[in-house]
């Protein structure tokens, strides 16, 4: 980041960093206690309206699942990605895949390990200790330490959406260049998923993300995305669920039904096409979360990809203070969405040449 950012510009920059992380989080608890549900099941048990706010899932109201989990230690391998430039060491799609494993760890550990001091304070927060139906693919592809790359991916075949539900954050660095997003999302996405479809949905997602952080228009974001897309080799099935959620846009009012024609969910790209199309004709945000999560199809994530959507587009002061306030981990999202804007605007002062805070290193070290 070599851009000058003056006050307001930190405080729009950090307003749509929350919203994103915040808004993906509720889409993530609204859609969790109706995941594998169809949706006449969703409206025979909740009305013909559907779900209409949270619904008890993993035991309480407002739980995330494995979608937020990996979507904050994302995040939190791209800070610590910044601070180890220091040290001469710069490959983010490393320190993605640290941040990954931390998140594995979380999955089989009965708790943080307390005499470890590398892993930084997220790995610390005994709530993210707390299996959420994770990904098969997720769960194999880091299963052990070798790093999935494009050229040898972990997964080969595989496509499922737990690439693009947790590759919001990469498009909020607005520093880099879209093409660098795009292409950061694809190495880490090759990291679990080996189909090419799995990592282009992630690596257009981010960049839509990015145009929505910067203060673009969300339909211009996702054309600059389609014309990436298009200079990659099999692009196809991304580009050609991309296309029909723009479709569906224009063939009427919006209707469950209407999601459920550009797929399930299950997929990349399906995930991507209606979180997508929901965000496009969202009234607002409470009305483009519960089109994203009420049909019969993989609810959590597609609500996720809606919200870190709109919540880059309109920052975190549009989102639902009732949803907010009962969201399962709000203010680790918020200190993590915090630092993450600081580190993006401030890093200067915070570590480098000229002396580093030990409040930050002990944060994100830088090992």
């Amino acid at each position: 980041m070599t851009a000058v950012w003056g006050r307001a510009q930190q405080q729009d920059f950090r307003s749509r960093v929350r919203g994103c992380l915040l808004g993906g989080a509720i889409g993530d608890a609204l859609g969790a206690g109706i995941e594998f549900d169809s949706l006449a099941a969703i409206r025979a048990a909740h009305g013909p309206d559907g779900v209409t706010d949270f619904v008890p899932a993993f035991g309480r109201r407002g739980t995330v699942t494995d979608d937020t989990q990996m979507t904050l230690f994302t995040t939190e391998g791209l800070i610590r990605a910044q601070v180890r430039r220091d040290s001469g060491a710069w490959h983010p799609p490393t320190d993605v895949h640290r941040a990954y494993l931390r998140w594995a760890a979380t999955q089989s550990d009965w708790g943080p390990d307390e005499r470890r001091k590398d892993t930084g304070w997220l790995a610390r927060e005994e709530w993210l200790y707390a299996r959420r139906a994770p990904g098969r693919a997720c769960l194999n592809g880091l299963g052990d330490d070798r790093m999935g790359t494009v050229e040898h991916p972990k997964n080969p075949g595989s496509k499922g959406c737990g690439t693009v539900m947790r590759s919001a954050p990469f498009g909020l660095l607005v520093g880099w260049e879209p093409e660098l997003v795009f292409q950061l999302a694809v190495e880490c996405a090759a990291q679990t998923h080996g189909h090419p479809t799995g990592q282009l949905a992630a690596g257009a997602f981010a960049v839509i993300v990015h145009g929505l952080a910067r203060g673009d228009a969300l339909d211009g974001s996702v054309q600059h995305a389609l014309g990436l897309l298009g200079l990659r080799p099999d692009h196809q099935e991304t580009m050609d669920a991309l296309k029909r959620a723009l479709g569906a846009v224009r063939q009427g009012m919006p209707s469950p039904e209407r999601v459920e024609s550009l797929g399930e969910g299950w997929t990349a790209e399906e995930a991507l096409a209606i979180g997508v199309y929901c965000a496009l004709v969202a009234e607002d945000v409470r009305h483009g979360l519960l089109l994203a999560v009420n049909h019969g199809g993989d609810s959590d994530s597609t609500g996720s990809v809606c919200g870190n959507l709109l919540g880059a587009l309109h920052g975190e002061t549009a989102l639902p203070p009732s949803w907010t306030a009962e969201l399962e981990g709000r203010g680790t999202i918020l200190q993590l969405a915090d630092d993450f804007a600081m580190e993006m605007t401030q890093a200067p002062a915070l570590h480098g040449p000229q002396g580093s805070s030990p409040s930050w290193l002990e944060r994100y070290p830088n090992a």
